[in-house]
């Protein structure tokens, strides 16, 4: 009698050789003590050479090296380029810079292993066990607190404080003394805001809040006190660092964690269309403009002191730190930056939620890891990527000694390609391109959100640079900038609102903020500005006008497709009835 069986079914059993096994013959014998009782198992640790863990680990480094490859070596080539090719001077110390870049990569690839085997899993527990065991306030307690110590450990953030020994005294006092004497302050306001910023973010996932009226009512107050510090020429220098401070916060560390709070922190609550997962970014970016706004009032009117101590520091000469002297700094601000933010991140899975730790042996293997990573880029930064950049900031205005048009149109051109090439190789845009073609269903095209936000960074950075070289106050462009803002926004759909504010933080990476810092405070040391902050704020502002401006030439595209389309049918059902 026949037997119907699959062609596959049979393919596989004539050509596979098949030897049914006994599970006993598979498995150890057991073995017994004297006392005749069954020895427990214990399975024997697999040992591998060296070189087999070499091949088994070396695809996986590849992958994960290329990453960060792609995204710095770019940059760091236009620049060598532009400044043997252009301005025709030499790199000094070059090995030290390549070790220093080579740093970096290494750095950035085993901070973001961490990152995503130690940091994210923790966030993601949080999010999705604290509503369980806390009541909103609690958890509101936890999100402000984490935004403090996601800040302290961004790896960009410490480029604000080398910013500090590029800043000159007799000139901008209050901007010296807040990037010196009050180093520490001006850090934690910065955490501060995200920690306020992680707040209301929480709170709009979890009411389900448009971001349209969150904008308005963060951004309005903050625009309207920088105008009025603009017009005290002591208070007027401190513009630039709070506007550069929100670009600063948007880093790999910063977002993921407070978005996977937050999004735990929706899910467990059950509401329904809660937000897609943007405008975290943006309220990041907001809130430490404004607090250090406030930071410096109140030293200027509070503690006068500091400036007076400022503007008396003697002029003798203050030596150089040692290599060893960096490299021990470098080590204590990776320290200083990651195990306060394990710490209290195990605080409150311990003792406040009494949770054991997922994976505990991953989770020690990330935090290892991005503590070590954290460490690396902090000395590839000292070396490498600022030092480049203050090189070449400072050789630009070379090209300008015969004060010629040509001479400022090349500068201007290579701010643009810079911006332009930066944003490009940024990896978080293209992650967020995916995301936005996916969320509008093809509406907004991948590539259509990755060139939008690549011009916005290129005229914003271009801009900042004409800002440092015709001594401009940054009032001038972000008065403007942000009223057209505002106006797109007002007339734009939520969705693309919620992209076009949240782009500007993708962009500020950890390699591109520290880069562009030195090129600006270079460039500004050299035409003689007073800082060269906001080249980052203008970047910000950038993407957010483009990206609006093509979110509201695709809405009217959709809308005359669907106002033809009724057209049309109109048109078909007249001619049916006249038939």
């Amino acid at each position: 009698m026949s037997k119907r069986i699959r062609y596959g079914d049979f393919i596989s059993t004539v050509s596979v050789q098949q030897q049914r096994l006994s599970y006993n013959q598979l498995t150890p014998q057991p073995q017994y003590d004297a006392q005749g009782q069954e020895v427990p198992y214990q399975q024997t640790k697999l040992k591998l050479h060296p070189r087999e863990i070499g091949r088994m680990v070396k695809p996986y480094v590849e992958s994960r090296l290329m990453e960060q490859v792609k995204t710095v070596l770019p940059l760091v080539l236009y620049l060598l380029l532009f400044q043997w090719l252009i301005l025709r001077q030499d790199i000094m110390t070059p090995w030290l810079i390549t070790a220093g870049i080579a740093a970096v990569l290494l750095g950035l690839m085993l901070f973001i292993e961490g990152l995503q085997r130690g940091l994210m899993p923790f966030g993601e527990e949080l999010g999705s066990t604290l509503p369980r065991k806390l009541r909103l306030p609690g958890v509101l307690s936890v999100a402000f607190l984490l935004g403090i110590g996601v800040t302290l450990a961004e790896p960009a953030i410490g480029a604000l404080k080398t910013a500090g020994s590029l800043v000159s005294q007799a000139k901008a006092p209050l901007l010296y003394a807040l990037l010196n004497q009050w180093s520490g302050v001006l850090v934690a306001i910065v955490g501060v805001g995200v920690g306020l910023a992680a707040v209301i973010a929480t709170l709009r996932f979890v009411r389900g809040w448009n971001m349209k009226p969150l904008i308005y009512l963060t951004v309005t107050p903050v625009l309207g006190l920088s105008l009025y510090m603009h017009t005290d020429p002591l208070l007027r220098a401190v513009l630039g660092l709070a506007w550069d401070s929100g670009a600063v916060t948007t880093g790999p560390v910063t977002v993921p964690l407070v978005l996977a709070l937050g999004v735990g922190v929706a899910a467990a609550t059950s509401k329904k269309n809660e937000p897609s997962g943007f405008g975290i970014v943006t309220l990041a970016s907001i809130f430490p403009i404004l607090g250090v706004l406030l930071l410096g009032l109140f030293v200027a009117f509070v503690h006068p002191d500091s400036l007076q101590a400022v503007s008396t520091v003697s002029t003798h000469y203050a030596p150089e730190p040692s290599t060893r002297d960096q490299f021990q700094e470098a080590i204590v601000m990776g320290l200083r930056a990651i195990v306060p933010l394990i710490i209290f991140l195990f605080i409150v899975m311990k003792l406040v939620l009494h949770r054991d730790l997922p994976n505990p042996k991953v989770l020690t293997y990330g935090l290892i890891v991005a503590v070590l990573g954290m460490i690396i880029f902090n000395i590839g930064l000292t070396f490498g990527l600022s030092e480049l950049g203050g090189q070449t900031g400072s050789s630009i205005p070379k090209v300008l000694q015969n004060g010629s048009v040509g001479g400022y149109l090349l500068i201007l051109v290579f701010a643009w390609l810079l911006g332009f090439g930066a944003t490009l190789a940024e990896p978080a845009l293209h992650a967020m391109g995916m995301t936005v073609e996916n969320l509008t269903q093809g509406a907004f095209k991948r590539y259509g959100l990755i060139y939008a936000v690549s011009f916005g960074v290129a005229f914003g950075i271009m801009l900042g640079v004409m800002k440092l070289l015709f001594h401009l106050p940054l009032i001038y462009f972000i008065l403007p900038g942000y009223a057209v803002a505002l106006t797109l926004t007002f007339f734009a759909h939520e969705e693309y609102v919620n992209i076009a504010w949240d782009s500007a933080g993708v962009t500020t990476g950890p390699v591109t903020v520290p880069l562009v810092l030195a090129l600006g405070l270079g460039l500004g040391g050299e035409v003689g500005a007073l800082d060269g902050f906001g080249i980052l704020a203008l970047a910000s502002i950038g993407p957010i006008i483009s990206v609006l401006s093509v979110g509201l030439w695709i809405s009217w595209q959709v809308r005359r497709s669907h106002d033809k389309h009724e057209q049309e049918v109109a048109m078909h059902q007249e001619h049916t009835q006249g038939a």
